[in-house]
């Protein structure tokens, strides 16, 4: 049974990784042995600088999902690169590092620093935070995205991912200025804005007033979004958007895409990617498929 997949140069055994933001703490709950199964891990996002993030609360929780506005807190690229980064190639897990910037310069920045490590297999660009104060996201324009995409593959010696948002008109078109640009790969969907209101109080429940939607709720609208895009661009695609089980993965590559990354779920179960993983080889073994590809892309219409 050949589960692996490759982005660009990159090959990863399996399609199973964590998307980003919700991996910190898995290692508490898993033996690295355990982890090793994953296809890939993506860490939280970093930016060029440290970054606070939003004031409290963060999350709130909503029927069949939960919205969270972090704000992308972290201690800035070279904190990351000379810590946390040290600590994660030792678990022996291909990673995929995900990054954020509010300029084309500082992506590339960034991209130019992770050149130096050994080891890591891609760069995801996250063009797509809704929690940021910003009047626009990189990944709602389509000239936006090419250019940052664009810039970064000038520097970048890894495979780059665009992570887009569903916070548009029309993602296909956005999907395929990335891939114009040179786009290894695409990670949709990030999160949609949402709000939350305390009708005792009468404010909003996060203290960003707004933030991302995320879990179950919004599965059968990421799959339809990558299903539309993997008719559109030839590159792999990272689908993600509420998967909880085996069966919610397996939807993603039905319609299309190459790896699917577990979020959500892991703060319910740590365990859940590992579950998935297994869920979709026994669904293998029981319809008698021996290679990924016979299963990617193939939904019946």
């Amino acid at each position: 049974m050949d589960l692996s997949v490759t982005i660009g140069k990159a090959r990863f055994g399996n399609p199973v990784t964590v998307a980003s933001g919700t991996f910190d703490y898995i290692k508490d709950y898993c033996k690295v042995s355990e982890l090793k199964k994953l296809g890939a891990i993506t860490p939280k996002t970093v930016t060029l600088n440290p970054q606070q993030g939003n004031p409290a609360p963060r999350i709130v929780e909503t029927p069949s999902g939960m919205i969270n506005a972090i704000g992308i807190e972290n201690d800035g690229i070279d904190a990351f690169i000379e810590g946390r980064l040290v600590v994660l190639k030792t678990l022996g897990v291909p990673l995929i590092i995900s990054v954020s910037g509010k300029t084309e310069e500082e992506f590339q920045i960034m991209a130019e620093k992770l050149n130096k490590p050994t080891g890591l297999s891609a760069i995801e660009l996250n063009l797509s935070c809704p929690n940021l104060k910003k009047k626009s996201l990189v990944s709602q324009d389509p000239e936006a995205t090419y250019n940052t995409v664009k810039a970064v593959k000038k520097i970048s010696n890894l495979p780059v991912i665009a992570k887009l948002t569903p916070n548009v008109g029309d993602i296909t078109v956005i999907a395929k200025a990335a891939e114009d640009a040179g786009a290894d790969g695409l990670s949709m969907i990030n999160t949609f804005t949402g709000l939350v209101i305390n009708t005792t109080t009468r404010r909003s429940a996060i203290g960003n007033f707004v933030g991302g939607l995320s879990g179950p709720a919004i599965r059968p609208i990421a799959v339809n979004m990558v299903y539309n895009v993997a008719q559109i661009v030839k590159i792999p695609i990272v689908g993600m958007g509420g998967i909880m089980t085996a069966d919610d993965a397996l939807q993603f590559i039905i319609a299309g895409a190459t790896m699917v990354a577990v979020g959500t779920a892991n703060f319910i179960d740590p365990k859940a990617p590992l579950e998935v993983l297994s869920g979709i080889k026994e669904y293998m073994k029981k319809n008698k498929l021996k290679d990924l590809k016979q299963l990617r892309g193939s939904l019946v219409r």
